[in-house]
């Protein structure tokens, strides 16, 4: 009889001797199986995907054409490794023009990632030892707090709540917390909620980081896709933050470069120093070509203004349909998402004692896909990256979503 001892052998960290054991579904899991149901129960019904956190357009056809330029020169196939000079000096001009910020030494305070979710895995590794905390907003993007737990380390979560405008309430940290705390996270324009952060209250971050000797990672990858008066706010911006902080940019999101994986850190030098030397031990660095088209994307950060007119044009449509079907339904002043409470129930129907409960029914009986989100309190997470080609296209898949939901009467 033969034994499978690689079952004893899987790492605690992703499960231990139970790896594999459990079927345990995911919410994102469970949302896939809802879709596919419910379209194969309604062949002749059009599933909308309110849920997909990406763009729906394809990246500018200037960037595709230089990377296209860029592919075919033999000298862009070597390693990359920490990164071209070329994309180091483009991102300190972005940060400049965009956010304002013009002290970024490019050699030293900027280094290229291969996305955002892979520099956010990396960062544990240069600052969490067993039994150090970090402190993670809730609900949030989770790679941090994974890769945390893999070194050892533990998260606090600080609930993002509407009383206080999807921001954290640092003062509620207690002194225990505090003691062991390293990485604090933050993330605006913020997924799921859609909420801007204001300069004040960067303020306030870059005091308590000091008083409490904090690393501050502030996750920018919607930074720039603001609208409604909104201008684009970097952490890096406010007195004192490089003292304490390091801050992400991606070009997934702001210019639609989703697959493309690129994007830069930037911040502290000894901070990104301390990230290049993990990131050096991780990967060889992204395609030169890539880095390169990306350069040029970042001296055109119009082709993303022209994408914010287009997701705040869309929120409003939206926020409007939505407000008509008795959602409470506040538009964003960032991001494409849109983060609003879920009904308790539909009049002579289901009650529903979760947001989950909730977004499977929209998928099953409204074919409107979403994301639910239980962490403090019940919401639910449309996104306005849906497929449409053009304002008429828009138009329709709008009427179209305001027509399903108003087959019911929600209550709230």
């Amino acid at each position: 009889m033969t034994t499978d001892y690689t079952q004893q052998l899987f790492a605690d960290r992703i499960g231990g001797t139970q790896f594999g054991m459990k079927d345990e579904i995911y919410k994102f899991e469970k949302i896939k199986r809802a879709k596919r149901e419910a379209t194969l129960a309604n062949p002749y019904m059009d599933l909308i995907d309110l849920g997909v956190g990406e763009p729906d357009a394809m990246a500018d056809d200037r960037v595709v054409q230089k990377l296209a330029e860029e592919a075919g020169k033999p000298e862009n196939r070597f390693y990359a490794d920490n990164g071209i000079a070329e994309f180091k000096q483009a991102a300190a001009s972005y940060m400049d023009k965009v956010f304002g910020v013009s002290d970024l030494n490019p050699e030293t305070e900027i280094n290229h990632v291969i996305g955002s979710k892979s520099a956010l895995a990396m960062l544990p590794l240069a600052f969490i030892n067993s039994g150090d905390l970090t402190i993670m907003p809730s609900p949030c993007y989770p790679i941090l707090a994974t890769h945390t737990k893999y070194c050892g380390g533990d998260v606090v979560q600080l609930p993002l709540t509407e009383e206080n405008l999807f921001l954290p309430k640092l003062d509620t940290l207690s002194d225990r917390v505090l003691e062991k705390a390293k990485l604090l996270y933050l993330n605006y324009p913020n997924n799921p909620t859609g909420a801007t952060a204001t300069a004040a209250f960067f303020e306030e971050v870059v005091r308590f980081a000091k008083k409490h000797e904090l690393i501050v990672v502030h996750d920018a990858a919607y930074s720039a896709l603001v609208f409604d008066g909104e201008q684009p706010l970097s952490f890096l911006s406010v007195p004192g933050a490089k003292d304490v902080g390091i801050e992400l940019h991606s070009l997934s999101k702001s210019f639609n470069m989703t697959g493309w994986r690129i994007g830069f850190i930037t911040g502290n030098e000894k901070l990104v120093k301390a990230f290049a030397t993990v990131k050096d031990n991780n990967d060889s660095g992204q395609f030169i070509a890539i880095q390169k088209a990306a350069a040029y994307a970042l001296a055109h950060p119009e082709i993303t203004i022209q994408t914010a007119e287009k997701y705040s044009r869309r929120h409003e449509l939206l926020t409007n349909a939505l407000a008509v079907c008795g959602f409470h339904a506040v538009k964003p002043k960032g991001s494409f998402f849109l983060y609003t409470k879920t009904p308790k129930a539909v009049a002579d129907g289901p009650s529903f004692q979760s947001a989950e409960e909730f977004s499977q029914y929209l998928i099953r009986e409204h074919l409107i896909s979403s994301v639910p989100w239980d962490d403090a309190g019940q919401y639910v997470r449309f996104s306005v990256t849906f497929q449409a080609n053009g304002i008429e296209e828009e138009l329709r898949v709008i009427q179209e979503i305001e027509d399903r939901l108003r087959r019911d009467v929600f209550i709230f």
